[in-house]
């Protein structure tokens, strides 16, 4: 692990987490758009074993972020191993193609501060170039999730990393993101435990992230291991009707081709552990899930058929 202090930032609230792996372009460009925010918030960057020469650029061009070589590719464990070296009450997860605006981070540490059981703020998604919503968006803004009167936003029964900001103090009651589950729909397995803790997800409009997608992306393996990993988490946590549903709806949408065969496979291959780890979520936390199988079905965004 290369040394450099955490960040220069008065009484900072945050800590900006990004995770890579040989993307040293997007990276280097998202992390001058890091730098340059106010107040210096502290950034740690965890490289997944890169071959492009990306933690030596990064140690030599922003000594002051606090770079953490992998030896191995992690997937998204390396958010855990960052979170074990954040100091502040929050943590800012970043893709190495993602970037907060300005003031996308003192608001989400505002509805932090204002809210002890909110665990999760969801930004809005801006792709870019040309500042489009994803179309994830729309189904965050209108998610029919139940939740308390006091969340500040529409409750959400998932988020992603990559624009989210989270309690620390959650995120390592509920023990971080899973090792089995490795990269590709892993916030789906997190949530639901961070909901059985009592904590509470929400998206927050005026918190506004961008994404300017990497053109080096492995979208084949992306797609395997979102088919993969929803299957492992519907077993691991819906009861036995709702994982028949899920299961069902799943393979009716699925395209017929190798990666959904691959996936399968995996899936099927893991069914010991599975069956050894099931632990079936509180009624309220189900009737929260329950709530989303509707818009699971028809979303355009969460398809698997790239």
């Amino acid at each position: 692990m290369d040394g450099g202090p955490a960040g220069t930032g008065r009484a900072m609230r945050c800590t900006l987490v990004v995770i890579t792996r040989d993307r040293r372009r997007s990276l280097l460009a998202t992390l001058a758009r890091l730098r340059a925010l106010p107040g210096s918030p502290p950034v740690i960057v965890v490289d997944n074993a890169s071959r492009d020469g990306t933690p030596d650029a990064v140690a030599e061009r922003f000594p002051a972020f606090r770079l953490i070589r992998s030896q191995r590719n992690l997937g998204a464990v390396a958010r855990n191993l960052a979170v074990d070296h954040v100091r502040t009450p929050y943590v800012a997860f970043c893709d190495d193609d993602t970037w907060w605006e300005p003031d996308a981070l003192p608001r989400a540490a505002g509805l932090l501060d204002a809210h002890p059981r909110l665990a999760v703020v969801t930004g809005r998604i801006l792709v870019e170039p040309g500042g489009r919503e994803d179309p994830i968006v729309p189904e965050l803004r209108d998610s029919p999730v139940p939740g308390p009167p006091w969340l500040p936003g529409p409750a959400l029964g998932s988020f992603l990393a990559g624009a989210s900001m989270l309690r620390a103090e959650a995120f390592r009651e509920a023990g971080g993101f899973s090792a089995r589950l490795w990269l590709g729909g892993e916030e789906e397995l997190l949530s639901a435990d961070l909901m059985a803790l009592g904590w509470h997800l929400c998206y927050a409009e005026d918190v506004v992230v961008h994404h300017e997608p990497s053109p080096l992306r492995e979208a084949h393996l992306r797609r395997r291991h979102g088919i993969r990993n929803t299957l492992w988490f519907t077993w691991l946590r819906r009861p036995l009707p709702a994982a028949l549903r899920r299961t069902a709806g799943l393979l009716r949408t699925l395209p017929r081709d190798r990666v959904t065969a691959g996936a399968l496979a995996e899936a099927a291959a893991g069914l010991h552990w599975v069956a050894r780890e099931r632990r079936t979520l509180p009624r309220d936390v189900e009737t929260r899930l329950r709530s989303l199988e509707k818009a699971q079905r028809t979303s355009k965004a969460r398809r698997y058929v790239s």
